[in-house]
């Protein structure tokens, strides 16, 4: 079974008829709803992994991994950085659902590598209010996977910390490039 959706030709901003995208999109899964069939599985995932991507349009992170519904656990943000919501969704993954690896995907030609925590700054300058969370901006994409890695490994609230790895995604070709943890 895919999990990948057909392809929204259009950008953001108004659909043609004067519907938004997210117009769009809710069609979009009536259709899918339409042929759709329970596949009758639970919430624990097969292959009992986590992966922790960055949420970049580029990466089709089940088709890339050889992945179907249901074999993972797959927590996205800007970067694929370990926050600390990554690590509840990663505590919630294995306590109660049962995994125990967890792979890190960072890629090549990252927007965070050309921000700064700047941005906050700017943010509070045009809002009036600063966030509270960080950018987690970076300059060097594997060492940021070694710092994600750490931070899973030592994490407190993980019990399962002995199968974390890291992994470059080359936008470009596809090919995954293996971090060395470099502890």
């Amino acid at each position: 079974m895919s999990t990948s959706a057909p392809r929204l030709a259009q950008p953001a901003g108004p659909a043609p008829g004067g519907g938004t995208v997210t117009d769009r999109l809710v069609e979009a899964n009536r259709a899918y709803a339409a042929g759709f069939t329970d596949p009758g599985m639970g919430a624990r995932p097969v292959l009992g992994v986590a992966v922790v991507a960055c949420m970049d349009a580029r990466i089709d992170l089940h088709a890339a991994l050889g992945l179907e519904l249901g074999d993972c656990h797959t927590v996205r943000n800007a970067g694929g950085v370990v926050t600390d919501d990554t690590i509840r969704s990663l505590t919630i993954s294995q306590r109660a659902l049962g995994t125990r690896s967890v792979v890190l995907i960072h890629h090549t030609g990252c927007g965070l590598e050309s921000l700064t925590e700047e941005f906050r700054i700017e943010l509070e300058m045009e809002v009036g209010q600063r966030p509270a969370w960080a950018v987690e901006a970076f300059r060097d994409v594997d060492q940021d996977v070694r710092q994600s890695m750490r931070r899973v490994r030592t994490s407190p609230f993980l019990p399962h910390t002995d199968d974390v790895r890291g992994f470059v995604f080359d936008v470009s070709t596809g090919l995954l490039r293996e971090i060395d943890a470099g502890d």
